[in-house]
């Protein structure tokens, strides 16, 4: 039987209620769980599906720490974890650059950010109301480590795959062995028979990423130097254009999946070898947007 894996899913605009339809449709069709990214507001769009599902597991990955006070996060993570009866996790990281230069904000040091954000909303809890698991966005050694201090779990975004063993040596063994302590890793997901085109969208999405120095120093640290000192040099001499062309098929076969309805399964299980215990695919498609992607990927593991 094919695995059914979480699935991200974010609200589109002009699409909203389309949206908490197809949720409706992911829980029916036996999926693991929901998980929303921070664009178009990922907390409205949980609190719209703790209202129209029953049992599925979901939650934020993840929530930008920046884009409010702790107070009030913790208020609405109360009330959409009482809603849906105990059904949320509430995710949550510090971003990256762009995001902040858009927000106007100037954020202090991640672990320090991360650790004040948790102790002021575990203190807002205290009159919210009981709190959701607070999981805890993770690429590198420090944060893993402080995800397994202060936090209910640990997800990556765009990992390498056979770095993956390695990052969950930074976690001790009570966590790995903890079923109630996530460990997931959110994976672009495309499936087409056109391999070719498939990977061209999974280089598209993760465009941006390889210009960040944090996931710069993170691949690299997995074993794509070459790719990664390539693309400093591209971004140094403004030549943006010839990223794509940088990002190797070996780094993407790594942290993206891609390939045909019978390829994509065995890719998911792949990443399940791992020692991860959720895999939240992100669907994206070459033949059109969210609604389109995640048609097919529900076909793939039907």
């Amino acid at each position: 039987m094919t695995r059914k894996p979480p699935l991200s899913l974010a609200a589109v605009p002009g699409r909203r209620r389309a949206t908490l339809e197809l949720a409706q449709k992911i829980e029916q069709e036996g999926y693991a769980g929901i998980y929303c990214p921070s664009m178009n507001d990922g907390m409205a769009l949980c609190q719209g599906i703790a209202q129209v599902t029953r049992t599925i597991p979901f939650g934020t990955s993840i929530a930008n720490i920046y884009t409010r006070h702790a107070y009030d996060f913790a208020n609405t993570a109360a009330f959409i974890h009482e809603l849906s009866g105990g059904r949320f996790r509430f995710g949550v990281g510090v971003s990256h650059g762009p995001a902040h230069r858009r927000l106007g904000v100037q954020p202090g040091k991640p672990l320090e950010d991360i650790r004040k954000f948790v102790a002021e909303l575990r203190e807002g809890g205290k009159t919210a109301g009981e709190l959701p698991p607070i999981v805890l966005a993770t690429l590198r050694q420090r944060m893993v480590g402080l995800a397994a201090e202060i936090a209910d779990g640990a997800v990556w975004a765009n990992a390498a795959r056979s770095h993956m063993a390695t990052s969950l040596t930074h976690l001790p063994d009570t966590k790995r062995k903890d079923p109630a302590f996530f460990i997931g890793n959110m994976v672009p997901t495309v499936v087409a028979d056109d391999r070719a085109a498939a990977a061209a969208v999974n280089r598209k999405t993760l465009v941006n990423y390889v210009k960040l120095p944090n996931y710069q120093n993170y691949w690299i640290e997995a074993g794509f130097e070459g790719e990664m000192t390539a693309i400093r040099k591209a971004i140094a001499a403004r030549e943006d254009d010839r990223i794509p062309s940088l990002m190797s098929d070996r780094w993407l076969r790594e942290v993206t999946l891609f390939g045909t309805a019978a390829q994509v399964p065995d890719g998911i299980e792949a990443w399940y070898a791992t020692g991860i215990d959720t895999l939240i695919v992100v669907p994206s498609s070459t033949r059109g947007g969210q609604l389109v992607a995640f048609q097919e990927v529900m076909e793939a593991l039907r």
